[in-house]
């Protein structure tokens, strides 16, 4: 088969295209083919050992696939050849072929591409452990979304609109605005480009103090980090839930200060825990996902697909925080 192989520390240019050994269904595994595998922010990390979870050498960054199971391993019950899947792997995903844990696996609908398939799980259920445990977001309740034009950023916004929430988007220029607003959100922020002097830091605050209104932002979804926190959090409400779930812009150092005299939570938000420790809870909310998914209340938007043999330049692209929802390597 062939795989895209990260052979030694570095950027997406050190990524290899090669030829390796098809992957066998141990105990408990399958075999997909995989036909989409969805980039994302994890990808860059991982290349460059900069993430939680350093695999082995060579692999294959990809963490994210949709496909077809090829073939079973001893033990698996309820899966079998031919049958249309998705599944987070963590890696191993910009592959022809991966061996999976029949566990991680989810039925992809019928009508839905591969693509789109690949582009569902990791954005939205992150988003939907983020909105309901750990910010407990009400209807009604306003929401601040940071980065809210990428994959996580578009998820919160539509999640946070199915559960009746007002949105707000930040985002960094009018292209991803507009993007924020088709994906459902009451209004939207163009922030500059960090980094920011106490002065911008100051007038970032000021706007989403603004946008805000009078009792602040119950709910603040941050996938971004950097200097945008420390504004963000300036604007929260009175026993408001801050949500860290990334860090492309830096990881921030927040004034504790503000804490207390808001007397709000800072959540820490990490899916792949959650979903090993709560399988039952992570599997309720994605059945919740393919319903809300099924009603047309979300949509994974994927704008740029990419071949395997060019899928260095799809993390790249991540890497340089230009993408707008969501990027996908389709494997021929």
């Amino acid at each position: 088969m062939r795989t895209l192989l990260s052979r030694v520390p570095g950027g997406p240019e050190a990524l290899e295209l090669a030829d390796a050994p098809d992957p066998t269904a141990a105990a408990g595994q399958v075999v997909v083919a995989v036909k989409a595998c969805a980039i994302n922010y994890p990808d860059v990390l991982i290349i460059e050992d900069r993430y939680q979870f350093k695999p082995l050498r060579p692999f294959a960054p990809g963490g994210e696939i949709a496909g077809i199971i090829e073939s079973v391993g001893e033990g698996v019950t309820g899966w079998q050849p031919g049958d249309r899947v998705i599944a987070v792997t963590g890696h191993g995903g910009l592959s022809e072929k991966v061996a999976v844990p029949a566990a991680a696996l989810h039925r992809l609908p019928e009508g839905r591409s591969f693509a789109d398939g690949a582009a569902l799980l990791l954005t939205y259920a992150t988003v939907i452990h983020a909105l309901v445990d750990r910010g407990r977001l009400a209807a009604g309740q306003r929401l601040l979304v940071l980065g809210a034009a990428g994959g996580v950023g578009l998820a919160a916004v539509e999640l946070g609109k199915a559960l009746g929430a007002h949105v707000v988007a930040a985002v960094s220029s009018e292209e991803k605005a507009q993007a924020a607003r088709e994906a459902g959100a009451d209004e939207a922020i163009v922030y500059p480009h960090a980094p920011f002097d106490r002065d911008a830091s100051k007038a970032l605050a000021d706007a989403f103090k603004a946008a805000g209104g009078r009792g602040g932002f119950d709910v603040i979804c941050d996938p971004v980090g950097g200097d945008y926190a420390e504004p963000a959090l300036r604007s929260i409400a009175w026993e408001g839930r801050y949500l860290v779930i990334g860090f492309p812009a830096g990881i921030p150092k927040l004034p504790l200060n503000l804490t207390l005299l808001k007397s709000c939570d800072v959540c820490g938000v990490f899916w792949g825990a959650f979903a090993a420790r709560d399988p039952a809870a992570n599997t309720a909310h994605v059945a919740r996902l393919f319903d809300l998914w099924a009603a047309g209340k979300i949509a994974p938007r994927v704008t740029r697909t990419f071949s395997l043999d060019r899928g260095g330049e799809a993390i790249a692209a991540m890497a340089a925080r230009t993408a707008v929802g969501k990027l996908v390597v389709e494997i021929a």
